[in-house]
C-alpha cells in the first residue's frame, strides 16, 4: 500500500467525519425549531429523540454482519448520502408522521455510517502505526462547528428548516460520495488478539469500554439534546443565543482532539482519558450552578475539552484488544454510543421535569467520573499509540 494512497484514504475519511459533524449539528441544534414545526409536545419530544439512537443501534448491529461480506468503505459510501437526504426530509415535512419517517431514516443510516466510519479509522490507524484516531474525530468536531454556525444563521434570519438544510445537502452529498472513491479498507492484524472461541470479540473484555462509551455519550447527548433548551428555559437566553452552547462545545472538542493524538503519544491513552473525565465532570458541575447564559456557555466549552478525548480513544482501545477482528468490536462498541444517547436524553428530560434541569446535570457529572476507574482498559502508560495496539511504524506515511 503506497504512502500516497494512505494519505488520500486518511484525507477522504476525515472529510466523511466532517460531513457527519455538519449533519448531526444541524439536526440537534434546531431541535426547538423541529419541535415547533411539527407541534411536538415536551412530553413527546423525548420519545422522538430516543427513536433515533434505538434505530441507529440496530443498524450498527446489522453493520457488523454486513461487513463480513461487504467492505466497510462501501457501507460508508452509501450510508452518508442517505443521512443527508434524511436530514433534508426532517426539514421538508409538515405532519408528525413525516417527522417520524425522516428521523427513522436518519437513525438507521447514522448507525451504519458511524460503525463503518470508525471501522475504517481504527484499521487505518493500525496501518499508520501511530495514534491518528483523534484527528478523525477532530474533523467531526470541525463539522459540528460549521453545522452549528449554519444553524445559528438559519435561526437568526428566521429561515425554515428546509431552506436551512437544502444548500448543505446539495453541496455535501455529492462531495462526500466523490471523496469515497479514495477510502482505504485496512486488513486485520495477523495476531487475533483477545477473540473468543469462534473468532468473535469476547464481550467480557469489551464491557469496560462499553461502559465508558455509554457514560461519555450520556454526557455528549446531554449537551447536544438539551443545551439549547437549558439555555432558553433555565438561563433565560434567546433562541438565537441557544444555538451557541453546542457551537462552543464543538470548538473546544475540536481543540482537544487536535492535540489529543500528541497527548496519547507522550503520556499514554489512560492518562489522557482520566484527565478528560475529570475536566468534563467539572464542566457539568459548572453548568448546574451557572447563574447566567454566558456562564452556561463557558461551562459547555469546558465540557467539550474534557469529553473530546474519551470516545476516539475508546474505539482505539477496542482495536487494541481485538486486532484480528476490530470491525466486529467497533460495531458492538458503537451500539453503546446509542445506548448513551438513549439513556441520557430521556433521563435528563425526566429528571428536569420531575425535579430540575440544574439537578439533572449532576447525573452525567457522576457517570463521567466513573470513567476514571476504567482508564486502565486503555493500556499502560507505555502504550502511547492509542492503546498500544498499532504495530511499530516502518515507513513514513505522512
Amino acid at each position: 500500500m503506497t504512502d500516497a494512497r494512505l494519505r488520500r484514504g486518511r484525507g477522504s475519511l476525515a472529510f466523511s467525519f466532517f460531513v457527519q459533524g455538519v449533519a448531526f449539528a444541524l439536526l440537534v441544534t434546531r431541535i426547538p425549531g423541529i419541535q415547533d414545526r411539527y407541534g411536538i409536545s415536551d412530553g413527546l419530544l423525548p420519545l422522538f429523540l430516543a427513536a433515533v439512537p434505538i434505530l441507529a443501534g440496530a443498524a450498527s448491529v446489522a453493520t457488523e454482519k454486513v461487513v463480513a461480506r461487504v467492505a466497510p468503505s462501501r457501507v460508508l459510501r452509501w450510508s452518508q448520502p442517505v443521512v443527508l437526504l434524511a436530514l433534508l426530509g426532517v426539514g421538508a415535512g409538515d405532519a408528525l408522521w413525516m417527522a417520524a419517517v425522516a428521523l427513522g431514516a436518519f437513525g438507521l443510516s447514522v448507525g451504519a455510517l458511524d460503525a463503518s466510519m470508525n471501522m475504517l479509522g481504527v484499521s487505518l490507524q493500525r496501518t499508520y502505526g501511530r495514534s491518528i484516531m483523534l484527528g478523525f474525530h477532530a474533523a467531526y468536531s470541525l463539522g459540528g462547528i460549521a453545522g452549528a454556525s449554519l444553524a445559528w444563521v438559519g435561526a437568526h434570519w428566521h429561515l425554515s428548516l428546509f431552506w436551512s438544510y437544502l444548500p448543505v445537502v446539495v453541496v455535501l452529498a455529492p462531495a462526500a460520495y466523490l471523496g469515497s472513491r479514495w477510502y482505504v479498507d485496512g486488513k486485520p492484524a495477523a495476531d487475533g488478539g483477545a477473540e473468543a472461541k469462534g473468532g468473535s470479540p469476547a464481550f467480557r473484555l469489551l464491557l469496560p469500554l462499553c461502559l465508558v462509551m455509554t457514560f461519555a455519550y450520556i454526557g455528549d447527548s446531554t449537551v447536544s439534546n438539551w443545551s439549547a433548551k437549558y439555555l432558553q428555559d433555565v438561563l433565560g437566553s434567546s433562541e438565537e443565543a441557544a444555538t451557541v452552547p453546542y457551537n462552543a462545545y464543538m470548538v473546544t472538542t475540536l481543540l482537544g482532539r487536535a492535540v489529543g493524538d500528541l497527548g496519547v503519544r507522550y503520556f499514554g491513552a489512560s492518562v489522557v482519558v482520566r484527565a478528560g473525565a475529570v475536566l468534563a465532570a467539572c464542566g457539568f458541575a459548572l453548568v448546574a450552578v451557572a447563574p447566567s447564559a454566558w456562564v452556561g456557555i463557558a461551562a459547555f466549552t469546558v465540557l467539550g475539552l474534557g469529553l473530546s478525548v474519551i470516545v476516539p480513544q475508546t474505539f482505539a482501545a477496542a482495536g487494541r484488544l481485538f486486532p484480528g477482528n476490530s470491525d466486529a468490536a467497533v460495531a458492538r462498541l458503537n451500539v453503546f454510543n446509542y445506548v448513551g444517547f438513549l439513556v441520557g436524553s430521556p433521563l435528563v428530560g425526566a429528571l428536569g421535569d420531575a425535579w430540575s434541569y440544574r439537578g439533572a446535570m449532576l447525573v452525567p457529572m457522576v457517570l463521567v467520573l466513573v470513567t476514571v476507574a476504567y482508564a486502565t482498559s486503555f493500556g499502560s502508560r507505555e502504550a502511547r499509540y492509542g492503546g498500544g495496539h498499532e504495530r511499530p511504524r516502518t515507513v513514513d506515511v505522512g
